[in-house]
């Protein structure tokens, strides 16, 4: 069994990775409000710019949609592990029921699933 001391530890670490990535995700995307942890990002506003400023910022849109998709997991990771936490779950795989190495939670934090059944 995982010590209160440790997962608290964890938690304040987790909450302020969650922070960030919330502050990193508002620079560029919008959250959906029909939707608990979906964000949209940007597109770019056209005024008369030429072609060629306009597919720059197409290619920075598409570039962003792949960082918003990176970040949204990992934002969902974390409100996962949280919630295991508050329902007394945290450290324990979702797939073998085994409980996590602290060196793989201290690594990887948000993890759902033991070193053995990461694949």
């Amino acid at each position: 069994m995982i010590e209160k001391e440790f997962i608290e530890k964890i938690k304040t670490r987790l909450e302020k990775e969650k922070q960030g990535l919330i502050k990193e995700l508002d620079s560029f995307a919008d959250k959906k409000k029909n939707l608990k942890s979906d964000w949209a990002a940007r597109f770019p506003n056209f005024q008369g710019s030429n072609l060629e400023e306009e597919a720059d910022e197409v290619e920075e849109y598409e570039n962003l949609i792949s960082i918003e998709r990176t970040l949204e997991t990992k934002l969902q990771q974390i409100n996962l592990a949280m919630e295991s936490m508050e329902k007394g779950e945290y450290g324990t795989c979702k797939t073998c029921h085994q409980e996590i190495s602290k060196e793989r939670l201290e690594a990887i934090p948000e993890t759902a699933v033991c070193q053995n059944c990461k694949r």
